[in-house]
């Protein structure tokens, strides 16, 4: 596992973008985010794609300080990854981390307005901004009508479990202040899919974060293939079943559900 780069001094936010075959995306993506948010950095975070997605992402490190590039050596998972760049982050001192898909799906434009969301150190200034297509204002564009219903249904299940007051739970697309992730223990973390965000959800809001959703367009991706599967599908509406019945005996022990509910022994 190796790292390109390091972090430029006083740059505030990095965008964490895991890849696998994601080698039409990315110079796409990349030209995208740097166009809305020209001082941002980016960390790549490759498992070992065949297509050359790293080797790619290298060649762009070479000539742009702002891209990073982090090897794993296979197909580890989405949320391992993005684990893997939200340590990364933490230790170089960005402000802000900020998840998001290589595949276009979503809008680098919103990330200033998510951004300024989060930023200030106000009572009561939000600690994870999520990118939200369930909001007012929100939409989804080139879903089929399936993948509408599977994710408005998986949202509402997850909000009613653990009673969330959060309309896309299962986001992907996010901005957490470095005091949010600096409150977690990563080293716990081992979600994948749609039920890491979930998680992350649960130990921001657990640990007194506020969390807001700023409406946006999501588009299904145009290149490559979509890493959505039946298993992933499976995991998280387990786990959240899982995480519910904790957080209601630890409430009908007079207890605070916290953290330490949210991890799986």
């Amino acid at each position: 596992m190796t790292s390109s780069n390091t972090a430029r001094p006083g740059h505030e936010a990095l965008v964490v973008l895991p890849t696998y075959d994601e080698v039409e995306n990315l110079p796409i993506i990349l030209a995208r985010l740097f166009a809305a948010v020209p001082e941002i950095d980016v960390l790549v975070v490759d498992d070992g794609s065949p297509d050359g997605t790293g080797a790619l992402a290298e060649e762009m490190a070479l000539t742009d300080p702002r891209v990073h590039v982090q090897h794993r050596t296979g197909k580890l998972g989405l949320g391992s990854a993005y684990v893997a760049g939200f340590a990364w982050g933490l230790e170089r001192g960005y402000d802000f981390v900020i998840e998001m898909d290589a595949d276009g799906s979503h809008p680098p434009e919103a990330l200033p307005t998510m951004i300024d969301t989060v930023r200030g150190d106000e009572p009561g200034t939000p600690s994870l901004a999520i990118g939200s297509r369930w909001v007012p204002g929100g939409s989804v564009v080139n879903w089929p009508l399936s993948r509408q219903v599977l994710s408005r249904g998986g949202n509402l299940y997850a909000r009613l479990v653990l009673g969330l007051p959060l309309k896309d739970v299962t986001a992907g697309f996010r901005v957490y202040t470095r005091a949010a992730l600096s409150a977690m223990d990563l080293s716990t973390i081992d979600s994948k899919g749609y039920c890491f965000q979930v998680d992350m959800t649960l130990r921001t809001l657990d640990g007194g974060g506020r969390v807001v959703e700023v409406p946006i367009e999501f588009r299904e991706r145009e290149h490559g293939e979509s890493k959505m599967s039946q298993a992933i599908v499976v995991e998280a509406m387990a786990r959240v079943t899982v995480w519910g019945a904790q957080r209601a005996v630890a409430r009908l022990r007079g207890r605070r559900p916290g953290p330490s509910w949210v991890r799986e022994p």
